[in-house]
């Protein structure tokens, strides 16, 4: 059952960072096609600087639950490095507990903030509501990565064989 739902958060969160890039592709396109308007015809796309903003954010939230998965957060080596294996889990635990706290609060304020949302971006006119709620989404996506890893930490902790993967 844990295994199932480890590939599903798994699985869920590779998704979202695939959409996350697709995205990205589209910032660069947007930006390098915005730099030959402006280089070769002196005008440039209007609204680039809003859309690059939102494009970014997307790009930026639905890309953070999967460079968690694959430990491509900043970590402290120097200070890890010196615990042994069962201090090395707890420490890992703690900061994982306190990560879903924090990660808890920031989905559970970006579903409040979305569903009240009723504003639109100056230039475009693009409402905030979906970006909103796409902090909630990002966020729910991390605080399940977060949640496989306090588990994986807590079976180290305990001497329980860790599962593969």
């Amino acid at each position: 059952m844990l295994t199932r739902l480890k590939s599903f958060i798994r699985a869920f969160n590779y998704y979202t960072c695939m959409v996350g890039m697709f995205f990205l592709l589209a910032l660069m396109l947007l930006t390098t096609c915005d730099v030959i308007m402006r280089a070769l015809f002196g005008k440039p796309i209007p609204g680039t600087f809003e859309l690059s903003e939102y494009l970014l954010s997307i790009s930026i939230l639905l890309g953070a639950a999967y460079t968690q998965q694959i430990k491509g957060h900043v970590g402290v080596d120097f200070v890890l490095k010196r615990l042994g294996p069962k201090a090395l889990a707890i420490s890992e635990a703690v900061t994982g507990l306190l990560c879903l706290i924090i990660i808890g609060l920031l989905a559970w304020q970006g579903l409040l903030r979305a569903m009240e949302e009723s504003t639109v971006s100056d230039m475009l006119r693009i409402p905030q509501a979906p970006f909103r709620f796409l902090v909630f989404v990002a966020g729910i996506g991390l605080f399940w990565e977060f949640l496989v890893d306090v588990i994986q930490s807590l079976t180290k902790c305990f001497g329980a064989k860790d599962e593969p993967g």
